[in-house]
C-alpha cells in the first residue's frame, strides 16, 4: 500500500491499517487522528511533524522510524519496536509505551507527561531534557541511559534499572529510590531535595554540587561517592556506609550522620567535625 491510498482511505473515514507492511513510508507533515498501525511494519517511516492524537501502534515495528516534533498525545507504543527510533521533541503526553522496546533511540527533549512505561525497554536511550513527570516506570530499563535535565518528579520508579544512568542536573526531588542498585550513577548537580535512598547502594555515585536537602540516606551504602559541594541541610545519613566520602565541612554541618561509618575516612572525617 502507497502513501496516497493510506491519505485516501482515511480521508473517506477509514482509520484500521492493522498488519501492514509500510516500510520506510513518508507521512510526514499529515494529520492521521485515531488511526490503528498495531502489528504494521512501519521501519523507517517517517512521522515528523505529524499530528496523530490516539494513534494505535501496538505491537508495531518502527525501528529507526522518524517521529521527531509528532503530536502522540494518547498514543499506545504497548509492546513496539522503536529501536534507534528518532523522538526528539515529540509531544506524548499520556502515551502508553508498557513494554516498549527503545533501546538506542532518541528522545531528548520528548514529552512524556503522565505517560506508561512499565516494563519498558530503555537502554541506551537519550532522554536529554525529556519531561517524564508523573510518569509511570516501574521494571522499566534504563541502563547507560542519557537523563540529563530530566524532570521525574512525582513519577513512579520502583524496580527501575538505573545502571550506568546518567542523571546529572535531572529533577528528582522527593522520588523514592530505596533499596536500589545506584552504583556509580551520576546524580551531578541533580535536584534530590526530599528524596529517599534508604539502604540503596550508592558505592562511587556521583553527587557533586547536587541539591539534597532533606533527603534520606539512611542505612546506604555511599563508600567512595562524590558529595563535592553538595547541599546537604538537614540530610540524613544515619547508619549509612560513608567510607572514602569525597565532601566539604561546611555542606555537612547540618546532616545527621548518627551511627554512620566512617572508618578509613582520614582527613575527611576531621572535616565532618562540626556536621550534626
Amino acid at each position: 500500500m502507497q502513501i496516497h491510498d493510506v491519505l485516501r482511505l482515511y480521508e473517506e473515514g477509514f482509520r484500521d491499517f492493522i498488519g501492514l507492511s509500510l516500510v520506510g513510508i513518508d507521512f510526514s507533515a499529515h494529520i492521521l487522528v485515531d488511526v490503528d498501525f498495531s502489528n504494521s511494519d512501519l521501519r523507517g517511516a517517517n512521522f515528523s511533524r505529524t499530528f496523530m492524537t490516539n494513534a494505535n501502534f501496538t505491537n508495531a515495528n518502527l525501528t529507526q522510524a522518524n517521529l521527531r516534533f509528532a503530536k502522540l498525545n494518547g498514543a499506545c507504543f504497548s509492546q513496539a519496536n522503536l529501536t534507534k527510533a528518532k523522538l526528539q521533541g515529540a509531544f506524548g503526553v499520556r502515551a502508553d509505551m508498557t513494554r516498549v522496546s527503545a533501546s538506542g533511540a532518541n528522545m531528548s527533549h520528548i514529552n512524556l507527561r503522565d505517560a506508561k512505561l512499565n516494563q519498558a525497554n530503555l537502554s541506551g536511550v537519550n532522554l536529554t531534557g525529556a519531561n517524564l513527570r508523573n510518569a509511570a516506570l516501574s521494571s522499566a530499563n534504563l541502563a547507560w541511559t542519557t537523563m540529563k535535565g530530566v524532570r521525574l518528579i512525582g513519577s513512579a520508579i520502583a524496580q527501575t534499572i538505573f545502571t550506568g544512568t546518567k542523571l546529572n542536573r535531572a529533577f528528582l526531588n522527593g522520588l523514592n529510590f530505596d533499596g536500589m542498585s545506584l552504583s556509580g550513577v551520576d546524580f551531578s548537580e541533580a535536584r534530590l531535595r526530599g528524596a529517599s535512598f534508604q539502604r540503596a547502594d550508592l558505592t562511587a555515585a556521583n553527587f557533586r554540587e547536587a541539591s539534597l536537602e532533606n533527603s534520606n540516606f539512611r542505612w546506604a551504602q555511599l563508600a567512595g561517592a562524590d558529595f563535592a559541594h553538595a547541599h546537604l541541610h538537614h540530610a540524613r545519613f544515619a547508619q549509612a556506609d560513608l567510607r572514602r566520602v569525597e565532601l566539604d565541612r561546611q555542606n555537612w554541618k547540618e546532616a545527621d550522620i548518627s551511627g554512620a561509618y566512617l572508618q578509613e575516612l582520614g582527613l575527611v572525617q576531621m572535616r565532618m567535625a562540626s556536621a550534626y
